[in-house]
């Protein structure tokens, strides 16, 4: 439920609001723009009296939302939310939402010093703002390269200092998670681990950035009410991250849901940015879809690069070459351009 204040509505009649809220042992959730202030309920709703909220002054409209996410509900916060990333003066702060385009990119797996330093020098000069790199790798068969973990999360983490680059890493696992919190700005929620809900919760915990990756097979209702998981526990600094479904489609590794960007844009205030990488798991197909989520309105992407695709320890199709990288980037300015964002 949520409550619409008139645009005459004083501080006084707001307060007066939350206070009923509160005294029915429910939560309000203040969401103010330009013009109007709007209160969500958060619990159950069943507990406050909605004739009084309708009666009080400055109540324009007591509406229902009846989806089970609310604070991930573009209802709940009209305006889109901007998440600032870059944890300390180290790396220069990056904004994720709003009319910014932000590409992140990196190799799939952190390997070396010298790789992740060679493709951040190269991806930072071409247009990317963020580090990403793999230090846990949750891959299908358990005699894959599953990462070098801590050691991947140092490296990385002094890369991104020595370039003022935030980075962005994945963790597997509530352990995973507390070992990362030194070394990572963005901590990413892979789609494997979508619904481990201990997880969401932990993350949630902390104001740390995170990117939440939709499931294999997940719904976008699922994937917003796992969202929900994050901001429930206090972490408003939430993006999201289409990365492609499982289908009966075999041409590509996943297939890339590019029309969940409008959908959540108008489901969700959260910022959404797309990974044709791991969607399509073919290094062809990477920058034309990247191309279509710029011009759908993305806010941003997430690219796997390499100095050396064919030497990968993991996901070497998909991984674009410098070259390759460059040449996106430069393809994405004048589209970025024509939808308003700046990139």
């Amino acid at each position: 439920m949520i409550v619409v204040m008139k645009p005459s509505a004083s501080q006084k009649d707001i307060d007066n609001i939350c206070n009923i809220i509160t005294a029915s042992g429910q939560t309000p959730h203040i969401s103010q723009g330009k013009e109007t202030t709007i209160i969500g309920i958060v619990g159950d709703k069943t507990k406050v009296d909605k004739d009084i909220l309708r009666a009080a002054d400055g109540v324009e409209n007591v509406v229902q939302v009846t989806e089970s996410y609310k604070l991930a509900n573009r209802k709940f916060h009209p305006q889109p939310t901007v998440v600032k990333v870059g944890k300390d003066d180290t790396v220069d702060p990056v904004y994720i939402g709003g009319k910014n385009f932000v590409v992140m990119s990196g190799p799939c797996a952190v390997e070396s010093y010298e790789e992740v330093r060679s493709t951040a020098e190269a991806v930072k000069k071409s247009g990317a703002s963020i580090l990403r790199g793999g230090a846990y790798k949750p891959r299908t068969s358990p005699y894959s390269f599953q990462g070098l973990e801590v050691e991947g999360l140092k490296i990385l983490s002094q890369v991104g200092r020595e370039l003022r680059m935030p980075v962005i890493s994945e963790v597997t696992s509530e352990e995973a998670f507390c070992n990362a919190l030194p070394y990572l700005d963005i901590v990413q929620i892979g789609a494997r681990n979508m619904q481990n809900f201990s997880l969401l919760k932990a993350v949630g915990k902390t104001k740390m950035p995170v990117m939440l990756k939709r499931g294999i097979a997940a719904t976008i209702d699922e994937w917003l009410n796992a969202a929900e998981y994050i901001l429930s526990e206090g972490n408003e600094n939430v993006i999201l991250c289409e990365r492609g479904i499982r289908t009966y489609e075999t041409s590509t590794r996943n297939t890339l849901d590019i029309s969940a960007v409008p959908v959540i844009k108008t489901k969700s205030h959260l910022p959404i940015i797309v990974d044709p990488s791991h969607a399509t798991g073919v290094r062809a197909y990477v920058a034309p879809l990247a191309r279509a989520a710029a011009a759908c309105g993305a806010d941003g992407l997430m690219i796997e690069t390499h100095p050396d695709p064919a030497k990968a320890l993991s996901d070497g199709p998909q991984s674009l070459t410098f070259d390759m990288f460059d040449s996106l980037c430069k393809e994405l300015r004048p589209i970025t351009e024509v939808v308003g964002r700046s990139f």
